[in-house]
């Protein structure tokens, strides 16, 4: 693993750590965190085709390591436009139906410049998906839907991470994304 590699892997794990965890973003990520069962990539490739023949490679990976519950798939250049990267995202959501992981594989997606629809680039909220790098995130659908049997009101999430991060301001986000 080359030096730069190891930094942005560290910088991605730093961003779920003190973000996603610490403050409960996502509610099941502190299990897969503690049992060590993350797997963070980082593509080296640039263009697209290279970047979702590795995508289908890490869900291969999940196929036969049942240790390994999620893949983060680091993007560090190529993609550094968040409408370029969303349509990285379309097609590999495309792809993931055409070899056939509907219903397998659920892929969620993080940028630094990420925008929910209709929301002003400055809203705080943006920051729930904002991340180090451009990142593809592949979860086992079977382990999203047993997590959820545990909790209560699934569907507030987003609100209650809507709520915190307009009440934190642009500035809290900003300091853990550069520290």
């Amino acid at each position: 693993m080359t030096t730069d590699t190891a930094k942005i892997i560290e910088q991605t794990r730093h961003w779920v750590q003190q973000l996603i965890v610490k403050y409960n973003i996502c509610p099941f990520a502190r299990r897969e965190v503690e049992r060590k069962s993350i797997r963070y990539v980082v593509a080296q490739q640039r263009k697209p085709q290279a970047v979702l023949q590795q995508l289908v490679d890490e869900v291969n990976h999940l196929d036969t390591a049942s240790e390994t519950e999620t893949t983060l798939l680091i993007l560090p250049s190529g993609f550094e436009g968040f409408y370029d990267f969303l349509n990285l995202v379309d097609i590999a959501d495309a792809l993931l139906i055409e070899e056939g992981y509907e219903g397998v594989y659920q892929l969620a997606h993080f940028h630094p410049d990420y925008c929910f629809d209709g929301e002003p680039q400055d809203d705080p909220a943006n920051y729930t998906n904002r991340s180090p790098y451009p990142t593809l995130h592949l979860l086992r659908e079977a382990s999203i839907e047993e997590a959820l049997k545990n909790y209560d009101d699934p569907e507030s999430i987003p609100e209650r991470n809507i709520e915190f991060a307009r009440r934190k301001g642009v500035g809290f986000f900003k300091a853990i994304l550069t520290d």
